[in-house]
C-alpha cells in the first residue's frame, strides 16, 4: 500500500500534468479516472496471478479467502487515489477534507470488517471439517466461536473508524477498564459461569440429547447447553438447571459417549449347587437374547464366575440402545428370569443358617 502511496503522489504532483491539464478541476477528473483504472489493474492482477496460484493447492479454503479479500483490496486501492485526489484541490476547506477523509476511511474499514466476518467463519468451518481429532474446536462450538470472532472484529472496527475520525478512545478504554474490574467483582460467579460455557462447549464432553452421570449424584438427558447453565431432564421428568462453573468441576460421566449409545448392563444371578450349569447357562442366555430391550449386537454373554458362599454365581451381560432404558429393562429381565428359573425348577439360593442345639443333663 506504501508504494501505491507513492505512486499516486507522483503522478498526482508531476510538473508535466500540471501543465498538460491546467484546469484544477479536470485534474481531478483525470485523477479520479487513473484511481478507477489503476484499482481495477491491481484487481485483476490479483485476480489472475493471485488466484492461479492458490488454485493449485488440494485444499478449496485458500480460494475462498482469496474471492473475500478481492473486493477490500479494491476498495481500499480506490479509496487511497480518491483521498490523494482529494488533496490536490486548491483551496478546499478543512470541514469538507476532515469528512471525505473520514468516509473513506470508515467505508474501508467496514468492508475490510466484514471480509474478515466471512474468512472468520470459513476458518471455523473448515477446521472443525478436519478428519484428524482436534481436541479445541468442536462442530458443537462453532456458533460459539464465530460470535466470539464477530464480536471482537465489531469492536476493532468500531475501535478504528473512531480513530479515523481524529476521536481520542483513550479515555473511553481507560474507562471501560474500570468499568470491566467493577462488573468483573460483582458479577464474579456470573462470570465463571460464563467462561465454564464457553469451556464446555469448546471441550464439549456432551451434547443435547447425551444421558450424564454427575459425581454430586446429578443424572438425566442433557436438554440445552447455555453460556451460563445446563439443563437436564431426570427420570422423574424433572427439569434441572446446573450452573456450568459446576458442571465444570464436576466429574462427568456420559453415557451416551463413545461410538455409539449402547450400554452394557451386568446381571449378578446365583444358583444352588445342583443345578445344571448348561442348563442355566442356555436359559439366561435365551431370555437377553429374546427381549425387546437388548441389542442383537453385541450378542449377550453368560459367565460363570464363581462359587459363592450360599451357590453358583452367574453373571449375564448384554447391552440396550439407549442409557435411560436402563432401569426398565433390568426390572423386566429380572422378572423373567425369576419366571423361568420357578418354572425349570432351578432353585435360587438365599442365605441360610443352621443353629444346633446342644443338650446337656
Amino acid at each position: 500500500m506504501e508504494y501505491v502511496n507513492i505512486l499516486f503522489s507522483k503522478i498526482s504532483n508531476n510538473p508535466i500534468l500540471n501543465d498538460f491539464i491546467s484546469d484544477s478541476i479536470l485534474r481531478v477528473y483525470f485523477l479520479i479516472i487513473i484511481s478507477v483504472l489503476f484499482a481495477k489493474m491491481i484487481d485483476l492482477f490479483f485476480s489472475f496471478f493471485i488466484k492461479k496460484i492458490v488454485t493449485k493447492t488440494k485444499s478449496e479454503i485458500d480460494d475462498k479467502i482469496v474471492n473475500n479479500l478481492h473486493r477490500p483490496i479494491y476498495y481500499s486501492i480506490l479509496f487511497m487515489g480518491l483521498t490523494l485526489t482529494m488533496e490536490t484541490l486548491p483551496n478546499i476547506p478543512d470541514s469538507i477534507e476532515y469528512i471525505l477523509l473520514g468516509i473513506f476511511k470508515s467505508a474501508s474499514i467496514m468492508i475490510w470488517s466484514l471480509a474478515f466476518f466471512k474468512i472468520s467463519m470459513l476458518i471455523l468451518k473448515w477446521y472443525s471439517k478436519r478428519t484428524l481429532a482436534n481436541p479445541l474446536f468442536k462442530k458443537s462450538a462453532i456458533p460459539l466461536f464465530d460470535k466470539i470472532g464477530k464480536t471482537l472484529i465489531f469492536l476493532g472496527a468500531i475501535y478504528f473508524i473512531l480513530l479515523s475520525w481524529k476521536i481520542n478512545v483513550t479515555g473511553w478504554v481507560a474507562s471501560a477498564g474500570i468499568l470491566s474490574m467493577v462488573i468483573g467483582f460483582g458479577a464474579r460467579d456470573t462470570i465463571s459461569n460464563l467462561f465454564s460455557g464457553i469451556a464446555l462447549m469448546a471441550d464439549a464432553p456432551y451434547k443435547e440429547g447425551d444421558y450424564i452421570n454427575l459425581d454430586n449424584g446429578e443424572r438425566g438427558c442433557v436438554k440445552s447447553i447455555g453460556i451460563s447453565s445446563t439443563r437436564i431432564i431426570t427420570r422423574d421428568d424433572i427439569e434441572i438447571t446446573i450452573p456450568n462453573s459446576v458442571i465444570a468441576k464436576s466429574k462427568i460421566i456420559n453415557e451416551s459417549g463413545g461410538p455409539h449409545e449402547k450400554v452394557r448392563i451386568r446381571l449378578n444371578i446365583s444358583v444352588s449347587y445342583d443345578s445344571d450349569i448348561d442348563k442355566v447357562r442356555q436359559i439366561l442366555y435365551n431370555i437377553a437374547k429374546n427381549s425387546q430391550y437388548t441389542c442383537e449386537d453385541p450378542e449377550p454373554r453368560v459367565r460363570f464366575r464363581e462359587f459363592g458362599d450360599s451357590g453358583l454365581k452367574f453373571q449375564l451381560s448384554f447391552w440396550i440402545e439407549k442409557p435411560e432404558m436402563r432401569g426398565k429393562c433390568i426390572d423386566k429381565v429380572s422378572s423373567i428370569i425369576h419366571k423361568e428359573f420357578n418354572k425349570e425348577g432351578i432353585e435360587i439360593p438365599y442365605p441360610q443358617h443352621t443353629v444346633h442345639v446342644k443338650k446337656t443333663n
